[in-house]
């Protein structure tokens, strides 16, 4: 053991298990946290089916209560290894650990707050939490990356449809209304043109007349094309991201990194920068190359 392991407090030590994961204890945690997180989720899920409820009903709440037990020892340890134990505990991850073990103690001294329990579903969203700090954590930056370059342009289109939306339905109002009790409203024929330009089609409300079911026709093809834009608009934004993606030079003027591979110039100084030969790329990017072409 090294003088600097040595030096570590116990404090220390169970912060870096619990909330790093580039060691190996940080790692085997991360894995028996994902295990345990879907096994409780699955107990909620099973616990709301009458047959498995009415059968393995004991079992189910005995296990879920060693879940929360569980859940509530890390969260109090959590609290406890940061220093500013506050700013965890009103973070979003923090919350949703809160919230994922609160309705269990509720329904110990609140009546009727059994129908509350289904808030501990929200303990899949844990998952995410681990997912973020090991191996996938430069996936999530692309994809996060991707959807807020779109944002822009998924705004304007959402916007664009609902318009459209909004005139079917009133033109299927003035084509429809006088024959069709089903159209008897704008709103109601708006819901119509929504549900049919989504493709979901519910049927409760039908057009009858020539002009209409030709209208609709037209609709329903148009919602296929519509679908399709919003995943075209991601996926350009994805492979810009991943083009983008940045790489480990550094500028040897003011020592900038997070440049992309196809830079010159470093992005803070305008210092040229130092170029790699083929050769010297790091294999990871020149499979990645492979694959894209």
């Amino acid at each position: 053991m090294s003088q600097e392991d040595s030096a570590m407090t116990l404090r220390d030590k169970l912060r870096i298990i619990i909330f790093e994961a580039d060691t190996q204890a940080g790692r085997r945690f991360d894995v028996s946290l994902i295990v345990m997180i879907l096994l409780s989720v699955l107990t909620v899920m099973l616990d709301s089916v009458p047959e498995i409820n009415a059968q393995y009903g004991q079992q189910l709440y005995y296990a879920e209560w060693a879940f929360t037990l569980l859940f509530t020892v890390e969260y109090l340890i959590r609290l406890w290894c940061i220093e500013h134990s506050w700013s965890y505990a009103k973070s979003f991850y923090g919350v949703v650990d809160l919230l994922s073990i609160l309705p269990a103690y509720i329904s110990l001294f609140v009546p009727g707050a059994q129908f509350f329990l289904a808030i501990r579903i929200l303990r899949v969203l844990r998952v995410f939490r681990v997912l973020r700090m090991v191996r996938y954590v430069g996936e999530a930056e692309l994809i996060a990356q991707a959807l807020a370059a779109s944002r822009r342009k998924i705004t304007v289109f959402i916007a664009s449809v609902l318009a459209l939306m909004v005139i079917f339905g009133a033109l299927m109002y003035v084509i429809e209304g006088g024959s069709n009790p089903a159209f008897a409203s704008i709103p109601h024929s708006i819901y119509w043109a929504v549900t049919t330009m989504t493709t979901v089609g519910y049927g409760d409300i039908t057009p009858v007349t020539p002009l209409g079911q030709s209208l609709a026709s037209l609709i329903m093809i148009m919602g296929y094309g519509i679908i399709a834009v919003p995943t075209g608009i991601v996926t350009l934004e994805l492979n810009e991201a991943n083009r983008r993606q940045a790489n480990t030079r550094t500028c040897s003027d003011c020592a900038a990194e997070g440049h992309s591979r196809e830079a010159s110039y470093c992005w803070r100084c305008g210092a040229a920068l130092y170029q790699r030969s083929r050769d010297q790329e790091p294999k990871e990017f020149e499979s990645n190359e492979s694959l894209n072409s």
